[in-house]
C-alpha cells in the first residue's frame, strides 16, 4: 500500500486532462446545478452534476493509462486521486469502477484499484481478433465506397500524424480510434463500430515491461493511415489490401 500511494502521490494528471480541476471545466453550468426557464422541467441535480464530473475523470483517467501516468501493478486509491483532480472520491471510483468493467484495473479490496499488468501475449490476441473483424470490413468498403468518402477522412488522418509527430500518446490513442471509427462507420453498422472501438481501446494500454510507446512507433503507425488514404482514393486494391493487413500485424497497435 506505501509503495501504491507512493507512485500515487508523485502522479499528476496527464496535460489534457488540464481542465480536470475545481475551479475549471469541472464547474457544473447553471441550470445543470437546478436553475431551469420556465420553458423547461428543472433537470435532476445530482445525477447530471455527477454525470458529468465522472465523464471527466474517466476521459483523464483512460488519457493517464495510455500516457503511462498511470502504472501497471501499481494501486491507486479514490481519495487521493479525487483529491489531485479537485473532486470527491465518488466520481472517481465509479470511474474507476467502469474501468474495471473494461479490465483496465481491477478492484483491491480496502485499498483501491489495481493497474492491469498485460504481456504481448494479450496485446497479440486483441490485436488479431481486431483484425478479423476490421480488415474484411475496411477490404470491402474499398470496394464500395468512392474517392470522395475517403477524403473526407484526410483531416483525421492528419490529426493523428500531428498527435504522434509531438509524441502526445493520449491525443494520438483519440486520434488513432476516431480514424479507425469513422473508417468502419462507412459501413452503417454501428454495432461494429462499438466493439472495435472497445478493442481498440483496450490494444492501447501500455504493457507492463514497456508502459510509454515510442514517439517513432507513433509516426509509423500514423503514417500508415495516410498511406492507407492514399491508396483509398487511388482505387489500388492491391495496395490497400496489403497496408490493411500490415497495420494489424505490424507493430504492436
Amino acid at each position: 500500500m506505501e509503495q501504491g500511494r507512493a507512485r500515487e502521490d508523485a502522479w499528476t494528471p496527464h496535460a489534457s486532462a488540464a481542465p480536470m480541476t475545481a475551479s475549471s471545466s469541472l464547474r457544473v453550468p447553471e441550470q445543470a446545478r437546478g436553475e431551469h426557464t420556465h420553458s423547461e422541467p428543472p433537470a435532476p441535480r445530482a445525477v447530471v452534476q455527477r454525470h458529468s464530473v465522472r465523464g471527466q475523470i474517466l476521459d483523464a483517467l483512460r488519457a493517464a493509462l495510455v500516457d503511462g501516468e498511470l502504472i501497471p501493478g501499481q494501486v491507486y486509491s479514490a481519495p487521493a486521486l479525487g483529491a489531485r483532480f479537485g473532486v470527491s472520491a465518488t466520481p472517481v471510483r465509479e470511474a474507476m469502477q467502469q474501468l474495471a468493467v473494461e479490465g483496465a484495473v481491477e478492484v483491491v479490496p480496502n485499498r483501491g484499484f489495481r493497474v492491469a499488468q498485460r504481456g504481448p501475449g494479450e496485446l497479440a490476441e486483441l490485436a488479431e481478433v481486431r483484425a478479423l473483424i476490421e480488415v474484411p470490413v475496411m477490404l470491402r468498403l474499398a470496394r464500395t465506397v468512392p474517392p470522395a468518402g475517403w477524403c473526407a477522412l484526410r483531416p483525421l488522418a492528419d490529426a493523428t500524424v500531428a498527435a504522434a509527430a509531438v509524441g502526445d500518446r493520449a491525443s494520438y490513442a483519440e486520434a488513432d480510434r476516431a480514424f479507425h471509427g469513422a473508417v468502419l462507420a462507412l459501413s452503417g453498422n454501428r454495432q461494429l463500430v462499438m466493439v472495435a472501438d472497445e478493442l481498440h481501446r483496450r490494444s492501447q494500454w501500455p504493457l507492463g515491461h514497456n508502459p510509454a510507446t515510442r514517439r517513432a512507433d507513433l509516426l509509423a503507425d500514423a503514417v500508415e493511415h495516410a498511406a492507407l488514404l492514399d491508396a483509398l482514393i487511388a482505387e489500388d486494391l492491391s495496395v490497400v489490401q496489403s497496408l490493411v493487413r500490415e497495420h494489424f500485424t505490424g507493430a504492436d497497435r
